[in-house]
């Protein structure tokens, strides 16, 4: 399935696989790939309340706030591309705490939104 989507905040007009918004608290963009939705597909559907989060992806993407920057985990396959690990939270009026992890790419260095998830 291909979705098109034209917003103000990204770059240009581009498919859901491929999308790109600035983060405020990052000063640079993050990117949204393919990787990323399998990821947050994955811890979405253990919470009803996670599931919901994800609707929230671009307001998330433009708005949450760093709060730690780690290592990859060495077990985590899906992380072996990333430099580092940035956790960011953004506090969605009327819903809670949504958790927002972003990989550093190796070499590169762009911002791949990772994973999202409601914290309870």
């Amino acid at each position: 399935m291909y979705i098109c989507s034209v917003n103000v905040e990204t770059r240009h007009a581009t498919s859901l696989l491929s999308k790109q918004i600035f983060n405020k608290s990052l000063n640079d963009f993050i990117n949204v790939r393919f990787l990323s939705i399998q990821e947050t597909a994955g811890h979405a559907s253990h919470t009803y309340k996670s599931t919901i989060a994800v609707t929230y992806l671009s307001e998330v993407l433009k708005n949450a706030k760093s709060v730690s920057i780690a290592k990859p985990k060495i077990e985590n396959k899906n992380q072996k591309r990333f430099s580092e690990i940035i956790v960011m939270e953004y506090l969605k009026e009327y819903f809670g705490e949504i958790k927002l992890t972003v990989g550093v790419l190796r070499g590169s260095k762009q911002k791949i939104q990772y994973c999202i998830t409601a914290l309870e």
